[in-house]
């Protein structure tokens, strides 16, 4: 492959996996994958939390990609392109570390961005940690961020359906 096109390659499975995470995170972290994920929505003084196990299944999608284009492993069958996936799909986990778990939840470090898409993201994903349970929500990505207005609003709606219970705080 060319170095171009492997670039592209491993940009393209970056932007994939946002729409992976997202997917994810709507239909399996808040569906059947709950018992997962609900320690991360509870307020909780240990260092790690059930909700990392998904960290491990991102590991697990990037290696078998790095096995499937490796030759050493494959021989002849190797796939290239597969290597390249499994790269993008490391990157990601990387982002996703840095972002969600860093500046969202301040597990590595404390920083709190006052303007820009920091900013946004930030309070993007408070918005999705405003429902009690795994019913509604909004800002189910980890790195786009839409308009926390439009969200608030959204929540809002979700609340007056019955469909998703707000905490007190944002009830107004």
């Amino acid at each position: 492959m060319s170095t171009l096109a492997i670039i592209a390659l491993v940009l393209a499975t970056v932007v994939a996996m946002e729409l992976v995470a997202w997917a994810s995170h709507k239909y399996v972290m808040h569906g059947f994958g709950w018992a997962w994920h609900r320690d991360h929505h509870e307020p909780h003084d240990n260092l790690l939390e059930r909700n990392d196990l998904f960290a491990i299944v991102g590991a697990a999608m990037s290696i078998a990609m790095f096995a499937i284009g490796s030759p050493m492993i494959l021989g002849e069958s190797a796939w290239e392109p597969g290597t390249w996936i499994g790269l993008g799909i490391l990157f990601y986990g990387i982002i996703y570390t840095l972002v969600h778990d860093g500046l969202v939840h301040q597990r590595y470090f404390r920083w709190v961005p006052r303007r820009g898409y920091a900013k946004r993201l930030v309070q993007a994903h408070k918005l999705h940690h405003a429902t009690i349970g795994k019913e509604g929500g909004v800002s189910f990505g980890f790195v786009f961020a839409r308009d926390p207005a439009k969200l608030k609003v959204e929540l809002k709606a979700q609340r007056e359906a019955g469909v998703a219970v707000v905490r007190d705080a944002l009830v107004d």
